[in-house]
């Protein structure tokens, strides 16, 4: 007992001794004072603006649309049996991506489609089937992004040649400057520059942020844990 009461006030010795020189010294145990000021507060994308990163594929009309609940509808095969079609249908909003179908999987996908974001690389699955992506839901608003430099191009002049051909689509490109902005919110939510690490965001990843501009709730079906 005696080695243990020994212990215990060696102990509470150092404790003291190292109180009194931290508060003597003026300086902190931790530092937490140096990590003041460095918490990073989410940007507010509402005040990006969104008739200024979307640029009409014909015409100068801009994109205006508001919805107070929005769903986004994945292209997961994880909705398949879920029968949720007929809730999806009930949002104000509907939002899908690329080319994932409808037609045949209403009952667990639903039917409507307010918007389709679609990446450059799914421009073509999505414009050669306009039966299903363009006559049948004639309201969609159809918001393409990819690389400026390839949608300057060769890619714009076919999303505008489809256009002409079906005078009821409603498209919209991704700007140059909203495009940075996209580059810019991945490097401060990782802390890597995205050319540099090589990283490729994903349909998915536009699709969220272009919903929370447009939207006032969202509700996302499909998307499983990494």
């Amino acid at each position: 007992q005696s080695q243990r009461a020994a212990a215990l006030g060696v102990l509470f010795a150092l404790i003291m001794l190292l109180i009194i020189y931290s508060s003597g010294s003026g300086s902190e145990v931790f530092p937490y004072s140096r990590l003041r000021g460095r918490a990073r507060r989410p940007p507010d994308l509402k005040k990006w603006g969104v008739k200024s990163g979307y640029l009409p594929v014909c015409g100068n009309k801009t994109l205006t649309a508001h919805c107070h609940q929005c769903v986004i509808v994945t292209s997961s095969s994880h909705l398949l049996g879920t029968r949720l079609g007929t809730a999806i249908d009930r949002a104000e909003c509907t939002i899908r991506m690329n080319d994932a179908p409808t037609t045949g999987y209403e009952v667990d996908v639903g039917n409507k489609t307010s918007f389709r974001v679609v990446a450059h690389s799914s421009l073509y699955r999505v414009l050669k089937r306009p039966q299903e992506f363009v006559n049948k839901t004639p309201e969609t608003i159809f918001i393409f992004w990819g690389p400026p430099a390839k949608m300057q191009k060769s890619l714009l002049k076919i999303i505008q040649r489809v256009s002409a051909s079906f005078p009821n689509m409603t498209a919209y490109v991704v700007s140059p400057s909203r495009m940075k902005q996209f580059d810019d919110l991945f490097r401060g939510e990782t802390g890597k520059d995205r050319e540099k690490s090589r990283s490729w965001l994903s349909t998915g990843w536009f699709t969220m942020v272009i919903a929370v501009e447009l939207c006032d709730a969202v509700h996302v079906y499909g998307m499983v844990p990494p």
